[in-house]
């Protein structure tokens, strides 16, 4: 997988942030770590690895907002969460707004759920665009710079091990694009069911 971000780096990163920032399973968290790490070895560019994760969380939840604020009610009954959690969720972003976009992103699962929800309950975009930049800036350094200081401290290993798993690496890469491929075709059929 290094040798693949090696090539497409920033582009990568990216892409793979702001799907998970939008609502698309995707390992955002890792990759931003990888983005690290390869900075590390002087593959990449500290500072525009931060900037990329920035820039591609915060549009990433920009899309969720805006699919929020269009599909509205029928985009919340299709997240996979109990009814009651549901009603919980809308209850804090509609009594916190700002606040509850800022932390949400510090919390896996429902960072990816910050944005349809303030878009579904009408918190004003000027407030979710703010709270939820404020949360990427201060987001995104930290998998970046964990990953930096694993690349740093560790690089020499991890390159050895990296040489002897070999081949694996291309199979490993191979099926997690095969898993996305996977649910997004579970994810447009049940779309579809759902307008149809």
């Amino acid at each position: 997988m290094t040798e693949l971000f090696q090539h497409i780096g920033y582009g990568a990163i990216f892409v793979v942030v702001l799907l998970g920032n939008a609502g698309v399973p995707a390992p955002e968290e890792s990759v931003l770590v990888l983005g690290g790490y390869l900075a590390s070895q002087g593959r990449l560019h500290l500072p525009l690895v931060i900037l990329v994760g920035i820039a591609s969380a915060s549009v990433g939840d920009n899309l969720g907002f805006w699919a929020g604020q269009r599909y509205g009610r029928r985009l919340l009954e299709r997240l996979p969460l109990s009814a009651e959690r549901k009603a919980k969720y809308e209850r804090i972003m509609v009594k916190h707004s700002a606040w509850a976009v800022f932390v949400a992103r510090f919390i896996p699962g429902l960072r990816t759920l910050a944005g349809p929800l303030a878009g579904i309950v009408g918190v004003s975009h000027s407030k979710f665009f703010v709270a939820n930049l404020l949360g990427a800036i201060f987001y995104a350094p930290c998998p970046v710079l964990a990953g930096y200081g694993i690349g740093y401290g560790l690089g020499d290993h991890i390159e050895k091990l990296r040489r002897l798993a070999g081949g694996f690496e291309r199979v490993a890469v191979a099926a997690v694009l095969c898993a996305l491929v996977v649910i997004w075709i579970r994810w447009q059929r049940r779309a579809g069911r759902a307008s149809g």
